[in-house]
């Protein structure tokens, strides 16, 4: 009896220290998860004002991590141990860069985190008309059969068309051609970038453009007057439409022509991506001859 019953012990012991180790490796997996998954909240202000610094870009670079501050400057993003060993940027039209690197990120969740603000100086451009002419450059069509553009709410995904040209171009206007909405409203930022010749795309604007229309003001073709943004670009550039604001369920779909492509990223900071196919984003222009 005595034999038995310590073999039933051992086995009974041994049972019992199996499942505490399962026990504490599934509550250690668990733990891990959780704070893989851990969402981090920060607030950004601006240094010297101590504004909300609204639709911010937050993410690392090159990779498809990231998204966009609300109206109040607030964000939360989802960082994966993966990338411990990377940094984020947060950048904004009219403030200077940051970057944090992953594992400082923490010490800022749940805190206000400043932007330090900077000064353009917008130099006016006098036109000789005899030296400039008016060009639509871009993506033109107006055939719906073909439609691409934003079908989920994710913050920070950006798409556009490449502007062929060789010389000085002054854009005076936005002009999109659009296959389908389903928003309510439609809001969404402009972007101008240079394009590279060391891969990185530089945005000439010196203070965010927003297209911001409610439901009854979008059409087929919608056209936005830029000329008082005195937006001056030499060679090619890219025009794009990014999405910063949630605006819940829809769709917003251009018309698109064959034989162009689309360049987008999917969040902030992320790599830019091209698609054989053009979405029908165009400007109308002041060219140098």
């Amino acid at each position: 009896m005595h034999t038995v019953g310590t073999k039933f012990l051992s086995y009974y012991q041994l049972s019992f220290i199996q499942c505490t180790k399962m026990i504490l490796i599934l509550v250690f997996v668990f733990h891990g998860n959780i704070l893989l998954a851990q969402t981090l909240l920060m607030h950004l202000v601006g240094k010297e004002s101590n504004r909300p610094v609204a639709y911010a870009n937050i993410g690392i670079p090159g990779k498809n991590v990231g998204t966009v501050s609300d109206e109040k400057g607030k964000f939360e993003i989802n960082i994966g141990q993966e990338y411990k060993s990377d940094s984020i940027i947060i950048s904004c039209i009219g403030y200077k860069p940051e970057y944090i690197h992953v594992a400082d990120l923490y010490k800022y969740n749940g805190k206000k985190f400043s932007l330090q603000e900077v000064t353009f100086v917008l130099h006016e451009v006098l036109i000789n008309p005899n030296a400039f002419k008016m060009k639509i450059l871009g993506v033109s069509s107006s055939f719906k059969g073909a439609a691409a553009g934003f079908s989920e709410n994710k913050l920070g995904y950006e798409l556009g068309i490449q502007m062929k040209n060789k010389k000085l171009a002054v854009i005076k206007k936005l002009i999109i051609n659009l296959a389908s909405c389903s928003y309510d409203s439609v809001f969404f930022r402009i972007n101008v970038y240079k394009m590279p010749e060391d891969g990185i795309f530089e945005n000439v604007l010196r203070e965010p453009i927003f297209l911001n229309l409610g439901k009854s003001e979008v059409d087929d073709t919608i056209e936005m007057d830029l000329s008082k943004y005195n937006i001056q670009v030499e060679g090619d550039f890219l025009v794009t439409l990014e999405h910063v604001k949630d605006l819940g369920d829809g769709h917003l779909y251009f018309c698109a022509g064959i034989g162009r492509k689309t360049f987008f990223r999917k969040t902030s900071q992320a790599y830019w991506e091209t698609v054989a196919i053009g979405v029908s984003i165009s400007v109308e222009a002041l060219v140098e001859r």
